[in-house]
């Protein structure tokens, strides 16, 4: 049903008759900075606004006289399930190589790795992107008074300018509860809306048809030969249906055209063959739903939707209404070039947020993948593949998201865990000859389990470990009892039966140790001087191995199960390996004190012992933080060293976890002026793991919005720690509703770099130690109530703490 003239005027302008510029001006507290705004259109696909709805995405370009929206969707995959992935002379001689690393002969141990070991899938795919939606629009004369925006609060991109002496006005947002994106166009003037839409830059092959007057539909497989063969991919299509209030609709075999309308209104739905759907039903399935509603409709369902996850948490590091009245990227600039901007750092966090929900919701069919659910056509078409990397990046797409009050984004992430158990079991059993199950470093829709295709990083064996950490960090927030036994439990227990089966014993130590395996994805010299990658026990195996043991063991304790296994697990835990400190005073990153072949290396694998997990700490134990901090400090300091995004936002968060809040402010704001770009988007630098562009990667989005929060509020030991890591640039401001774990709620408020007032809530209820500065009391919050803290509370070490009733948001 096509929207009465009626429903579109008065539904489209008045909901917008306050303009984002007005609300601007207002300087309301914290809404300016919930605002992207520029003077320009964007030029190439890195200064595009994103949008997304958990499945579809689209990059807003605002363009005056052609808009282009680039489309994507998560399950737009080239590749197929593989069915020989697996080198078939893996389990033959596992023994023989293990061997030859104990004995250090790492040459000949290396040539056997790539020999039998590492895998030449056929069929591994990438998600690949779409399209280009192209509006043609019909300007005489030149346009001013343009404005670009992306709000956040709101999760709507907007353009406004004035052309022919009437203001136009586009929105475009993807909506989670219609399945659709929407782009709606107007002005303030009866009859000016005119323009040509066509689809552009396809990257899939395919066909374009027009169905009936008001539809353009593509069809197409997503198919490509450097991922896979060439022929397996799901099939696509694409359907865009024009509603209009006034004018005239013409149209060609591949374009609608319209001409003197009032407004426009585009519904874009997309739908693949992922999962055994059908594209056609789908697409005509939300295409109905959503024209079956008036603009002012959807556009007020999506943004209750949106804002019912966004508006959890509210940050304010310093309000700078002159700040505020300068656009985005002249911010950023700004920064680059050594100013001081606590919005904008404020402005990066609720972005990080914005990305989470735009990319990955509570019915998404798969997680955020290296480049969420956008896709610039890059990552995809090297080496690399727009996948899901466990060795690091897939986990810092979701640190963000408990402590950052999104805990449903996590959903389809453990929902891939559990296809990957699936698929590990087979891996498990014909690679290493043992039950349980077990991933390498990365995976794709499809559960790809076996190793990877290259030396240094293909082996690395703990990864599926390291993704289901986020399984228990979810039931830690959230104390999910029923979550926590049917589905964490058995991830973890599969797991550690592998690593209790594979690993063996250290002929001189006599520790239990795994291998071969990587550091991801570093390299080390030999005592001859060769580079090797390979090795038994590396710390970063070590690390994963004991949280898996002993998060076991946890589980079994609460579940009150297994005790028999739990025995074994406890045996086992205590062969590991302790982490040792090397000669130059830093934290071994293999169990031999190997030279680094790239002293300047990305990858930290070996500090996830100080973040996420929480094996080091400057409290309980100093001298692994020390050796952790020369680890840092050497690396960094290393002559070109790979500051790309997602290392970038690791230091955020390594210096937030040893306290040290002026380095990891430091590093916060290299990451935003370093390798973020104008559009607040992080990138890979080109030059950096072959990569020749700046590519775009959400991780350092997400990780480095993790580590702002890792700087006010920490949860992980014993103590929930209040401002751990403040710097001295914000020294007034308030955050609320970030999340602690054991089910907490926090709000803060701090003035002169002194917390003023601390609100801790409870959904359940319970105890906890609150920490501030070096005096930690004991609270307990009532369920339905909260417990304010001042700073008196902790200035007379005493529980000087009110209790008052929570407001239900």
């Amino acid at each position: 049903m096509t929207p009465t003239r009626r429903e579109f005027v008065r539904g489209g302008l008045a909901l917008t008759a306050t303009p984002v510029n007005a609300r601007l001006a207002l300087g309301e507290e914290g809404v300016a900075d919930q605002v992207l705004w520029y003077r320009s259109e964007a030029r190439r696909w890195l200064e595009a606004l994103p949008i997304g709805n958990g499945r579809i995405g689209g990059m807003v370009y605002g363009g005056v006289m052609k808009e282009r929206i680039a489309l994507t969707e998560s399950t737009v995959w080239s590749g197929a399930p593989g069915v020989s992935d697996i080198n078939p002379r893996g389990a033959t001689q596992l023994n023989q190589i293990r061997a030859l690393l104990f004995q250090g002969d790492y040459v000949q141990a290396r040539k056997l790795c790539e020999e039998c070991l590492l895998s030449h899938p056929t069929s591994f795919g990438t998600n690949l992107p779409l399209l280009d939606l192209v509006l043609e629009l019909t300007h005489r004369g030149d346009p001013s008074q343009y404005r670009r925006t992306l709000d956040l609060d709101q999760g709507v991109a907007r353009v406004e300018y004035r052309a022919d002496g009437h203001r136009f006005t586009r929105e475009t947002f993807s909506s989670n509860p219609e399945g659709a994106l929407v782009v709606n166009l107007r002005s303030d003037t009866p009859g000016q809306v005119s323009l040509k839409m066509i689809f552009e830059s396809i990257k899939l092959p395919g066909k374009i048809i027009r169905s009936g007057s008001d539809t353009l539909i593509f069809q197409g497989h997503a198919f490509e030969s450097k991922h896979s063969d060439g022929k397996q991919g799901v099939e696509v299509e694409c359907r865009v249906r024009l509603l209009h209030v006034g004018g005239v609709v013409t149209g060609g075999e591949e374009y609608l055209q319209i001409g003197g309308a009032d407004a426009v209104t585009l519904i874009v739905a997309i739908a693949t063959s992922y999962g055994g759907h059908v594209p056609e039903i789908d697409c005509n399935k939300a295409l109905e739903g959503a024209t079956s509603k008036s603009y002012a409709d959807l556009r007020r369902n999506h943004i209750a939707d949106h804002q019912t996850l966004f508006r959890r948490v509210q940050i304010d590091l310093g309000f700078r209404a002159e700040a505020k009245r300068i656009p985005t990227d002249q911010r950023r600039r700004s920064l680059e070039a050594g100013g001081s901007d606590p919005g904008l750092c404020a402005l990066f966090f609720q972005y990080g947020r914005y990305l989470t929900i735009a990319g990955s919701r509570a019915n998404s069919p798969l997680p955020l993948a290296l480049q969420g659910i956008w896709n610039d056509g890059l990552a995809s078409s090297m080496g690399w593949t727009d996948d899901f990397h466990l060795d690091i990046n897939t986990e810092q797409n979701y640190w963000l998201a408990e402590v950052g009050n999104l805990t449903e984004s996590q959903l389809p992430l453990f929902t891939l865990i559990e296809h990957t158990q699936s698929s590990g079991r087979r891996t498990a059993q014909s690679l290493y000859g043992v039950h349980g199950w077990v991933s390498h470093v990365v995976t794709n829709p499809w559960g790809y389990t076996a190793t990877g295709w290259g030396l240094g990083w293909g082996i690395f064996v703990t990864s599926g470990i390291w993704i289901s950490l986020q399984m228990w960090e979810h039931f830690r927030f959230t104390q999910d009892i029923e979550f926590l036994r049917e589905r964490v439990y058995p991830v973890f227990k599969e797991a550690a039966e592998f690593f209790i089966a594979y690993m063996v014993e250290h002929p001189k130590h006599g520790w239990l140790v795994t291998g071969p395996s990587d550091s991801p994805e570093n390299w080390f010299r030999t005592s001859s001087g060769v580079e090797c990658s390979e090795s038994m026990g590396p710390t970063c195996d070590r690390v994963l191995v004991h949280a898996l043991f002993s998060i076991s063991l946890e589980i079994q304790a609460r579940l009150s199960i297994d005790s028999s296994f739990g025995s074994e697990l406890r045996r086992a835990r205590e062969k590991l390996s302790p982490l040792q400190i090397g000669r130059y005073g830093q934290l071994q990153e293999w169990l031999e004190d190997f030279e680094e072949a790239q002293p300047n290396h990305r990858h930290t694998s070996h500090l996830i012992a100080l973040y996420p997990e929480n094996q080091i700490s400057p409290e309980k134990t100093p001298a692994l933080a020390m050796a952790a901090r020369v680890t840092l400090e050497r690396r960094i300091n290393q002559p070109n060293w790979e500051d790309t995004e997602w290392s970038r936002a690791n230091l955020v968060n390594y210096y937030a976890r040893l306290w040290d809040g002026e380095a990891a402010h430091h590093h916060l704001v290299g990451l935003i002026a370093k390798a973020t770009e104008d559009n607040l988007l992080t990138y890979s630098r080109g030059g950096v793991a072959g990569a020749e562009q700046n590519i775009f990667a959400v991780d350092g989005n997400t990780a480095g919005a993790a580590g702002l929060a890792e700087m006010l509020l920490q949860s992980q030991g014993d103590f929930l720690h209040l401002l751990p890591a403040l710097p001295a640039e914000w020294p007034d401001g308030r955050v609320s509703g970030l999340c602690a774990r054991d089910g907490f709620q926090v709000d803060m408020r701090w003035r002169s770099s002194r917390l003023i007032s601390a609100a801790i809530s409870s959904k359940l209820g319970g105890t906890c130690n609150v920490r501030y500065g070096k005096t930690v009391l004991p609270i307990r919050v009532e369920r339905g109530r909260r417990v304010r803290l001042t700073e008196l509370s902790f200035r007379n070490k005493e529980n000087v703490a009110t209790h008052e009733p929570t407001v239900s948001s």
